[in-house]
């Protein structure tokens, strides 16, 4: 009987590992089934590609109204470096990545802008109203949006969710991580991201 109730307690936890896997594999991978048409932007002169341009309406943000239209080019006209964080209402690394960057977003926030950027209609992984829900139950704070440009996920080569962008405020794109990121590695990339700045 004990060893009968040890197999059915391994067969229930591996069972919850595999469905645990499913679903960040669906994270992973369902980002790239989108086939948008319009090409990656072509690297600039000093080999950066060029943050592709693009049409956000605002979910929340200091300095905006809900349901304002504004580009990226609006928020790099800013003179701030950008973080472009993609997420999605039902992607469990997003919501698990989150909290850290809510807190690491306090500490850069005077001269670096994190914007959230909802893609999960383009991924499979949740509506817009996901993506508000999440953000209202995880209390985030720091400027987010979505957009109805399905073409981004190609211009911008989103491989898996989340994906972050670094980008100067010239517009070049420093860096892409695609996974979690933790409060720790944020800062440390974004002070990568001063750095190419300063420099670009």
């Amino acid at each position: 009987m004990k060893r009968e109730r040890t197999g059915l307690r391994v067969f229930a936890l591996t069972g919850a590992v595999v469905a645990t896997v499913l679903v960040l594999a669906a994270c992973t991978t369902s980002a790239t089934q989108q086939k948008p048409a319009s090409p990656p932007a072509p690297p600039n002169n000093n080999g950066f590609q060029v943050a592709p341009d693009f049409q956000i309406t605002v979910y929340q943000g200091e300095g905006f109204q809900p349901g304002q239209k504004v580009k990226l080019s609006d928020l790099l006209a800013q003179g701030k470096p950008v973080v472009l964080n993609m997420f999605a209402g039902r992607c469990p690394p997003c919501r698990l990545e989150m909290p850290d960057l809510q807190a690491a977003n306090e500490e850069f926030k005077d001269d670096v802008l994190l914007f959230g950027l909802d893609v999960g209609p383009f991924t499979g992984l949740g509506s817009r109203e996901d993506g508000r829900a999440l953000l209202r139950e995880l209390n985030v704070t720091y400027s987010t949006g979505t957009t109805f440009d399905g073409s981004i996920i190609r211009s911008y080569r989103v491989r898996g969710m989340p994906t972050t962008i670094f980008i100067t405020p010239q517009g070049q794109i420093v860096q892409t991580w695609t996974g979690l990121l933790t409060k720790a590695k944020l800062i440390e990339l974004v002070g990568n991201l001063r750095v190419a700045s300063r420099t670009s």
